[in-house]
């Protein structure tokens, strides 16, 4: 059964609904989360997508990315990744920007960036949904951009960029917590 994804406009209020085939094909206008978890020294959580992931098998990703489901909340949809994907529950989330991006052909997305911290042993991957995890410092990150030895979802690259203060191709519409933002940009700056 195909889920259904809540069409918004450039304002992100929704203007419809339509099951996220007909979206995907369409290019409609949806909403997505992604999530930066960091332990507490500051490693963020990044996972490989499993190979038989359907869109970008193999490619390494944030911490969670999910779709929005129709009449689900950003924040509703970020705990629900945290849950289906790494098993955890009871993170405090903090969300740092709502922002406008194409994420490839088709898929137009306006996306809320969640900031939480994880307790590694906690993690609990499902592996029908990741292949690995591993924890990065930032200079590790910017590394795994820039150097190319690993294949990454274009998003990540971009928010990556976004939280190291480079240039990336968010179009930021909304800027929830200023602090979090600016503990983000200027945190860590050891390359690992």
């Amino acid at each position: 059964m195909d889920e259904f994804l809540d069409i918004v406009n450039d304002e992100d209020e929704i203007i419809g609904r339509e099951s996220r085939a007909v979206v995907h094909q369409k290019g409609l206008q949806h909403r997505g989360v992604h999530v930066l978890l960091f332990t507490q020294d500051k490693r963020l959580l990044i996972q490989q997508r499993s190979a038989d992931r359907k869109a970008y098998p193999s490619e390494w990703d944030l911490s969670v990315s999910e779709h929005v489901k129709a009449g689900e909340e950003y924040a509703d949809a970020a705990i629900r990744g945290l849950s289906e994907e790494l098993g955890l529950h009871n993170i405090d989330l903090q969300p740092l920007i709502t922002f406008r991006m194409n994420y490839g052909p088709n898929d137009n997305e306006i996306s809320t960036l969640f900031r939480g911290e994880v307790d590694p042993a906690a993690v609990v991957f499902d592996p029908v949904e990741i292949g690995q995890i591993e924890y990065l410092k930032r200079g590790q990150l910017l590394k795994l951009i820039h150097d190319g030895n690993k294949v990454v979802c274009g998003w990540f690259a971009n928010i990556i960029r976004w939280y190291s203060g480079e240039k990336e191709k968010l179009q930021i519409l909304r800027i929830h917590n200023p602090v979090q933002i600016f503990e983000a940009e200027h945190g860590d700056s050891s390359a690992g």
